[in-house]
């Protein structure tokens, strides 16, 4: 019968108070044995013994050839080509004559590979010594830069022995932007690890993974420059790099959170190194005896020393410059000085610049653009040229994207039309818009100013180069008597 916890405990009190089981029995309605099973408290009515039945068919014969066949395949190492559960019960009838069914083969088969198999889940603790290897990789965020929302990716690095921290963050995960965010995370540590690990990248891997991938030629003599070995994870093998996977969303929970609103990428960067600076001043790993910050201090002595030379690692290119005067790298365009017109130039593309050189010469730097088909103009790129055609001002596109519609609306009235309109631009590149646009504001409002008037405000008395002296010079009046007493000359 079903002994409730009611039951059960009447039982129980009944025969601590000394009564006899025969009396519990009768007085309760339920047999002498379920008193006596229950009264002196060496069970429980819930607890039920598990049911296990030893099928006689799986023999220890029949159990050692499933194991050797399940050996074999492993020896083979042919993921195409190993017993499954069937093939194994038709050997055993034909081999063994075994005269069992194949549902009982399968279940034996399925808890044998589980006895004999290394649970996926199962980790290896490591142990890494001071300045042996630093662990990095990506994670992504979403931003506000300039009001405007945007999603960036951040890397992370971190010292396997301190476990001190670097995160940065980059609009793409490009090569450029990784060969970059290490040559800073090295400067961070002051100093190169002997080897780097992380996952196979395809900005710095071009084929095979874990210990059979090959780097790309590019991130070769990056590696070489720095001297450090690159040490690939395998797929799927987070564990490898278990401390910078920790690193990624400890970042963004506590980086990224609230939500940066930021006006540049600059800004947010130098946040983010205050963040790692304070991690490290402030932080203790709880497995740890020493500090982040003693750790750190203990490993740096056995961090290599940077070299002088700093590794280039833009992406290079050598554009024509078109009939616009622009230079397409990467999917969009940039602007240049017109006299550079249909001349080939050198490109250098950052993770956040894109400089252009002729002859060595740097022409023009721009914030880089990601995406595709976007072109940035400027205005003293173009100023020579609408001298010579004034009449295409009012349309020109490098006029139209770089200055205000305050000044576009007050060159329209001018009295000098077009022509006006370029002296004012001239003036915008020389002396800046705003400074232009400020003296505007403070003349009468019924007054157009025109170009002279702007200009005779622009104009600066120069410093003068005259020094003044002062009228009186106090000379100090020497005693020559010990220079002649050196010298022995009689003094009369």
């Amino acid at each position: 019968m079903i002994v409730e916890v009611d039951l059960y405990y009447q039982i129980r009190i009944r025969y601590s108070d000394g009564e006899s089981i025969r009396s519990i029995a009768r007085s309760l309605g339920i047999s002498r044995q379920t008193v006596k099973k229950y009264c002196e408290g060496n069970t429980y009515p819930d607890i039920r013994k598990e049911y296990s039945r030893q099928t006689e068919v799986i023999t220890d014969d029949v159990q050692s050839f499933i194991l050797a066949c399940l050996e074999e395949d492993r020896q083979m190492k042919l993921s195409k080509q190993k017993h499954t559960a069937k093939r194994i019960y038709d050997r055993l009838v034909k081999e063994k004559d075994f005269k069992g069914g194949e549902s009982t083969i399968r279940k034996a088969v399925k808890a044998l590979r589980i006895e004999s198999s290394i649970p996926p889940q199962a980790d290896v603790p490591l142990e890494y010594e001071p300045g042996e290897a630093i662990q990095i990789d990506w994670g992504d965020a979403t931003v506000y830069i300039n009001n405007q929302k945007r999603k960036i990716a951040f890397f992370c690095g971190r010292l396997s022995y301190s476990c001190d921290i670097f995160v940065q963050a980059f609009y793409s995960q490009n090569l450029e932007s990784f060969l970059e965010a290490q040559q800073l995370m090295f400067d961070h540590f002051k100093g190169i690890p002997s080897r780097i690990i992380f996952d196979n990248a395809k900005v710095a891997v071009k084929e095979g993974f874990g210990r059979h991938a090959k780097a790309t030629d590019g991130y070769k003599s990056f590696a070489a420059h720095y001297a450090f070995q690159t040490d690939f994870c395998n797929i799927a093998s987070g564990n490898e790099k278990g401390l910078v996977e920790n690193l990624v969303g400890y970042a963004r929970r506590n980086f990224m959170v609230p939500v940066p609103r930021v006006s540049s990428l600059d800004e947010l960067n130098q946040s983010l190194l205050r963040d790692c600076l304070s991690y490290r001043n402030n932080h203790k790993i709880a497995t740890h005896n020493q500090t982040v910050k003693e750790a750190y201090e203990e490993e740096w002595y056995f961090l290599k020393q940077i070299p002088a030379y700093r590794f280039d690692t833009s992406r290079s290119a050598t554009p024509i410059v078109g009939d616009y005067s622009t230079v397409r790298f990467e999917k969009n365009n940039y602007s240049v000085p017109i006299k550079y017109l249909r001349k080939t130039i050198n490109a250098k593309g950052y993770a956040s610049k894109v400089c252009f050189f002729y002859n060595n010469e740097l022409i023009a730097t721009y914030d880089r653009m990601y995406g595709s088909g976007k072109t940035e103009y400027r205005l003293e790129h173009y100023i020579e040229l609408l001298e010579r055609k004034p009449r295409s001002v009012f349309q020109a596109k490098p006029v139209k994207s770089s200055v205000t519609k305050e000044l576009l609306d007050w060159g329209r009235l001018l009295p000098g039309g077009n022509a006006e309109m370029v002296k004012l631009l001239r003036l915008c590149v020389d002396y800046g818009e705003e400074r232009v646009l400020y003296i505007k504001s403070q003349l009468p409002q019924s007054l157009v100013p025109t170009v002279d008037m702007i200009r005779s405000q622009l104009h600066t008395t120069p410093e003068s180069n005259l020094v003044y002296l002062k009228s009186e010079i106090q000379v100090t009046t020497t005693d020559l008597a010990i220079y002649d007493e050196k010298c022995g000359v009689a003094v009369r």
